[in-house]
């Protein structure tokens, strides 16, 4: 970032209002805040938070969509690391890390493998979380489990568990909600949010896998390593750059295994 630029979004920032607003915006991920959630959230009248968008906006800190009647406000992340970037060398500096919720029936397969995979894929970045509509008592699969272990996996903290305990008001506020299973499509979602974005990638159950221990194994594999490229396309994305319609379509694009590899 040049030295000009560099001032002038300093200068935006040099006001305690506008810091607030910005951590509020940071905090909110991807998704995004609307004005009016952000006007509540920090007690500021609409003319006031008007103003002071408009110079982080001037400043490049910020981008705004329009969701309907309402504009939804965003931090754009690459123009904020740059601006960092010029108080020096930052390269080991975490970013804003990314609340991830995966959804199947059960919570015991599916989208095990998934919170354990993004766990592993990129832990600095995104914090993943597993959940089902009718949580299995008994808890993961075992062969899951297991393959996930010799995969090199850290099993300890995954557990069986129910959507509402993640829609509950002191749960971390999830940025994304990605259903695994298609049975979801009949039933009620908890509501996480307005601004949290989602996307389905049906996938098989393996609780129905049929075979033998051989057979079963390399669908289990094959499952695996399915979720494995659709999340490493998903850690890939130019989260920065995208507005929140772009970012919502490639999610969706990576139902499709063959989008992938175009």
């Amino acid at each position: 970032m040049e030295s000009n630029d560099a001032a002038l979004a300093f200068a935006a920032l040099g006001q305690a209002t506008r810091l607030d607003l910005l951590r509020a915006l940071l905090q909110a991920g991807p998704a995004g805040l609307a004005a009016g959630d952000v006007a509540q959230r920090l007690g500021i009248p609409p003319s006031t938070l008007s103003f002071h968008l408009r110079a982080l906006e001037q400043a490049g800190l910020i981008a705004a969509t329009r969701q309907g009647r309402s504009l939804v406000y965003a931090v754009q992340g690459t123009r904020l690391r740059a601006l960092l970037a010029c108080l020096g060398d930052i390269g080991d500096a975490p970013a804003v890390a990314f609340n991830v919720l995966f959804l199947c029936t059960r919570n015991a397969a599916r989208s095990i493998m998934a919170e354990a995979i993004l766990s592993k894929l990129a832990p600095r970045r995104f914090r993943a979380f597993s959940a089902g509509s009718e949580p299995a008592p008994e808890g993961p699969l075992p062969e899951v489990l297991a393959q996930l272990k010799a995969l090199g996996h850290d099993v300890a903290g995954l557990r069986s568990k129910s959507w509402t305990e993640l829609a509950a008001p002191d749960a971390p506020r999830m940025d994304f909600v990605i259903a695994l299973c298609d049975t979801l499509a009949g039933q009620t979602c908890p509501d996480f949010g307005a601004t949290t974005l989602t996307g389905a990638w049906p996938l098989p159950d393996p609780a129905k896998f049929s075979g033998s221990t051989v057979e079963r194994a390399t669908l289990l594999n094959e499952l695996h390593a399915g979720l494995w490229r659709r999340l490493e396309a998903f850690t890939s994305l130019p989260f920065a750059s995208l507005d929140r319609l772009a970012l919502k379509a490639r999610i969706d694009d990576l139902a499709d295994p063959h989008a992938m590899a175009r």
